[in-house]
């Protein structure tokens, strides 16, 4: 027979990780993954800081737990809406427009997660660095199959270079939260980077129908 309280303790101890989590991949995206401690977690996420050592030995293994809970997050929020889009250049556009829907949504204080992490890791060896770059791999890999999908279908050019493609995309992305912070005006730079992505589909598709205008 199930004990109750047990299960009880159980749900809770999750829901307090989780709350922790998101608040920390919030915070990093301000502060940086170097920047979460443990009194600005224990408040933000409103859990006694003792409550932290339940869950984590050490800074590296919430550094580490963070990043895949922001991983699930870019997946719940712009992978998986861009894929209900019909395969082809359409969906490879949705996608690149997910992201930005993200980014002006304000989902994340800092705009993005990932960005953050890859300037402040990006010359730091150790297994933060590792999970960081393969996040980045593993997004890159996802747009260029996409992008080959697309060839496939007939939908972009015989001859388009699907890696290229895919550099070209997320650099666009990276680039408008960049300026959409620094210079604020999140408007322009968002629509900047949607109407470039769709030039350069217009430009590469085999039927520019299947693309909005503008």
């Amino acid at each position: 027979m199930t004990d109750t309280r047990e299960d009880g303790r159980l749900v809770r101890g999750r829901r307090s990780r989780e709350a922790i989590l998101a608040q920390a991949v919030a915070l990093a995206s301000v502060q940086g993954l170097d920047g979460l401690t443990l009194s600005r977690l224990a408040t933000a996420a409103g859990v006694s800081k003792s409550g932290f050592f339940a869950h984590w030995r050490d800074k590296e293994e919430l550094q580490l737990d963070a990043i895949e809970w922001a991983a699930r997050q870019w997946v719940d929020e712009i992978i998986k809406p861009a894929l209900q889009i019909p395969p082809g250049v359409r969906r490879l556009l949705a996608l690149h427009e997910a992201r930005l829907r993200f980014y002006t949504a304000k989902v994340l204080p800092g705009g993005c997660f990932f960005f953050a992490a890859q300037v402040e890791f990006d010359d730091r060896p150790g297994p933060v660095r590792e999970r960081v770059a393969r996040a980045l791999s593993e997004w890159l890999h996802l747009i260029e199959r996409l992008a080959r999908e697309a060839v496939e279908l007939g939908e972009l050019r015989g001859d388009t270079d699907a890696a290229q493609l895919a550099y070209e995309i997320d650099a666009l992305g990276e680039t408008s939260i960049t300026h959409a912070r620094l210079l604020g005006d999140d408007t322009t730079a968002y629509d900047r980077a949607r109407r470039a992505v769709l030039q350069r589909l217009r430009d590469l598709t085999t039927d520019p129908t299947l693309l909005p205008e503008d």
